[in-house]
């Protein structure tokens, strides 16, 4: 299991395809994982779009994660759940994506990603095209065999400064990981799913100060400025911001050196209020 389409692949078959335009899959967690997080569904459904995007340009692109105006996040997905994705695209060409798209499990809503913005990149310095489509011809077909995925493992993360409005982390992104042979096996590129996990995690541990029971809703203005190679060592920053009328604010930087490599802002909500 896990390798080339198994290690960060999330896609077991689609099953709904109008060319340029739609599609809908399906991906089913396995019951072996420890977990499957709210920003890999994110990152399952913004690769349903790939998938889109590449196939209306006979794979000579790629496009990768750049803007997304609002990420929303409603109900865990638990491992042994079956995703039912749905992408919505907007517009397509040799330039960029933009598109809309939802995660369900039986129903209920996982995540909605609205307004996202990927601009492509020469397939060739990536992946290969050829293997490309022959993967993308068997989703579309019988469908690959589930249960690939083998899950993430843990990353480094080193707490730094703290204060009662403030938070810092370092993350160590390793030289070698099981899902660098997906993203990408000709040129590693550290998931941008993986650093909005890690800054939530550290987000959550800063608004937990509070004692109020919160949980992550949603992040929105999420900006990915460069690329995170492995063995890169991250700052990550996260500061109150004014709240919202359901809980807290907080803003997010992530930064390597001087460089700003992303930007957002994650939103909390009080437990048990409604997801939208």
């Amino acid at each position: 299991m896990g390798g080339r389409y198994g290690a960060f692949t999330f896609c077991d078959r689609i099953t709904e395809y109008v060319p340029a335009r739609r599609a809908c899959a399906t991906f089913a967690v396995p019951a072996t994982v420890a977990g499957f997080s709210s920003c890999l569904v994110a990152e399952a459904t913004g690769q349903l779009a790939a998938w889109v995007s590449m196939a209306h340009i006979g794979f000579r692109g790629r496009p990768v994660a750049a803007l997304a105006r609002d990420v929303r996040m409603g109900d865990d997905v638990r491992p042994g759940d079956t995703l039912t994705l749905e992408v919505d695209v907007e517009d397509c060409d040799e330039q960029a994506v933009f598109y809309q798209g939802r995660a369900h499990v039986g129903g209920r809503m996982a995540v909605r990603l609205i307004d996202c913005l990927g601009p492509m990149l020469p397939q060739d310095d990536y992946d290969s095209a050829d293997d490309l489509a022959r993967e993308f011809a068997l989703l579309c077909g019988a469908g690959a065999q589930p249960g690939r995925f083998e899950g993430i493992g843990e990353h480094v993360m080193e707490t730094l400064a703290a204060s009662a409005d403030t938070r810092n982390a370092r993350l160590h992104v390793p030289l070698d990981a099981p899902y660098f042979v997906d993203h990408f096996p000709r040129r590693p590129v550290f998931p941008a799913t993986l650093l909005l996990d890690h800054a939530i995690r550290v987000a959550g541990e800063l608004v937990g100060d509070d004692g109020t029971p919160q949980r992550v809703a949603g992040v929105t203005n999420v900006k990915m400025r460069d690329f995170i190679r492995p063995g890169e060592d991250v700052l990550l920053k996260v500061a109150r911001a004014s709240p919202g009328e359901d809980g807290a604010r907080v803003r997010f930087t992530a930064a390597i050196g001087e460089r700003k490599m992303a930007t957002a802002q994650i939103a909390f909500a009080h437990a048990g209020a409604e997801v939208a």
